[in-house]
């Protein structure tokens, strides 16, 4: 049987819970690591990440709707994008933004760990 990372989340609105199965290579192991944060502009937030087998993922609720970000490339951090939106985490600190509003626009979000 292959490996693979079970991701489950209530959609937003239903009573059901949905899942979402990746498959991963034989031997792969399952690192997910829950942080809270602070955040301004949206208030607390928990985010989870999961990695393994060469795939990083964030899942953290954007307007209420639990999105599933992708890790990709950053000059520094953990740059994470879902749609428009990009998640960027780097020693504690983390920033949410809407590309739609342009790069150099504020973030919708500013957030730092909670130990």
């Amino acid at each position: 049987m292959r490996p693979a990372v079970l991701l489950a989340f209530l959609i937003s609105g239903a009573a059901s819970a949905e899942d979402l199965v990746i498959p991963l290579p034989e031997g792969a192991t399952v690192q997910r690591l829950k942080t809270s944060y602070a955040c301004t502009g949206i208030g607390p937030m928990s985010v989870d990440y999961v990695n393994s087998g060469g795939i990083s993922l964030a899942l953290l609720p954007v307007a209420g709707k639990p999105m599933v970000f992708a890790n990709v490339l950053a000059a520094s951090g953990a740059r994470y994008a879902a749609g428009p939106y990009v998640w960027w985490e780097k020693g504690g600190s983390a920033t949410l933004q809407d590309l739609r509003k342009g790069e150099d626009a504020a973030p919708l979000a500013t957030c730092t760990a909670r130990p």
